[in-house]
């Protein structure tokens, strides 16, 4: 009887393919697809800077405009 190697016991990649319907038999990463099914793509991380321009539309910014708001408002009731 022929042992099997910890990798061929691994957990297997859930693709099938379109043509065949036979599934993917690449090792599967921790969500359950290969690297060339989607493996390494887990999405932006959390507080992800990458897109951040010029600020316009943070928190910081909209807190910074409704102060300005309240302080104009004021203004006007006062003179």
């Amino acid at each position: 009887m022929e042992s099997k190697l910890p990798m061929h016991l691994s957990l297997r990649c859930g693709a099938h393919s379109r043509r065949s319907g036979k599934p993917c038999r690449n090792g599967a990463m921790t969500n359950g697809r290969c690297r060339m099914h989607g493996g390494k793509a887990t999405g932006a991380p959390i507080g992800n800077r990458n897109a951040w321009k010029h600020g316009m539309h943070s928190a910081a910014h909209y807190e910074w405009l409704d102060a300005l708001n309240k302080l104009l408002v004021m203004a006007k009731q006062a003179g």
